[in-house]
């Protein structure tokens, strides 16, 4: 079982630079990857969004690269033919001003535009090794941290359906006691309303029959028992099973307030609410698993 949240960051310096990943997660119902990272290095967002997608299943992923330049990456160029039209330009203003020898320096031809260009090298290339040297250990840390509070809370689900099921203990020790309160209590209202004269046994079971199908729970009881046995199961599955167990506790939740709106008798009562308590707080907890 493994959590929503993880963290994960490492760097790795060169002699020409350093470059640092750091990858986040919070919960989200299905996986979404947002990058923040340099435009030049935009190339390879489709090959860490695979190698993301090995270690998330689900959640809202933040993926952050960045480079510090430790080496200047600028090369200056001199665009020659320039230099030549500039300096015909100048022999041609002196020629047209009467001089004899025309009047220039070298500051003339650097201030010039288009004389002197400055690039930048952004070859992709040169950090592709690095990167992913970097992101695959920062990934590391990243799933080592779900791992981590994944079995934390892994350990919490299985304290909170153990009290779950000790409620359904509960209720199911007095299953029997209910039924018999129905019979009781529909027993006292055929003798109030038709007292000295008697009362056909027949239609009396007939009722009792079907106010037991109104207000038993053994049915509830086994089907809510029956969740419990498949949510442990999942507890233990290595693959992301957070979408089966919120729909488990949905089918849960239902067999519980069928309990809490069929029961008449006050112990019931109290572990329904124990029950839904225990529910919710498990509820909770999966939503930060994958």
């Amino acid at each position: 079982m493994k959590s929503m949240t993880g963290y994960g960051y490492h760097e790795i310096q060169t002699e020409q630079f350093q470059i640092s990943v750091e990858v986040k997660s919070y919960n989200n119902r299905f996986l979404d990857i947002v990058h923040n990272i340099p435009y030049y290095l935009a190339p390879f967002e489709i090959e860490i969004d695979e190698r993301v997608k090995q270690h998330a299943g689900r959640g809202h992923v933040e993926v952050s690269v960045r480079v510090k330049q430790l080496a200047s990456d600028m090369q200056v160029v001199v665009d020659d033919q320039a230099v030549l039209r500039y300096k015909a330009a100048y022999d041609e203003i002196a020629r047209v001003i009467g001089m004899d020898a025309p009047v220039y320096d070298l500051s003339d031809f650097a201030q010039a535009e288009g004389v002197i260009t400055s690039i930048r090298q952004n070859d992709a290339e040169i950090y592709r090794l690095p990167l992913f040297q970097a992101l695959d250990a920062a990934l590391q840390q990243f799933g080592a941290s779900k791992a981590r509070e994944g079995e934390a809370t892994k350990r919490d689900l299985s304290l909170l359906s153990g009290k779950l099921s000790g409620g359904l203990d509960v209720v199911r020790t007095h299953a029997r006691e209910l039924e018999d309160m129905v019979k009781t209590n529909l027993r006292s209202r055929f003798e109030e309303m038709l007292g000295s004269q008697g009362y056909d046994e027949g239609r009396f079971l007939q009722e009792v029959a079907v106010m037991l199908v109104k207000y038993s729970v053994n049915e509830e009881i086994v089907r809510l028992g029956t969740h419990l046995k498949e949510f442990g199961k999942l507890l233990d599955n290595a693959e992301p099973v957070g979408k089966r167990l919120d729909f488990l506790c949905q089918e849960m939740n239902r067999e519980i307030n069928t309990i809490g709106s069929k029961s008449q008798m006050v112990e019931v009562n109290l572990q329904v609410v124990a029950m839904k308590d225990s529910l919710e707080n498990i509820r909770e907890q999966i939503r930060n698993i994958e």
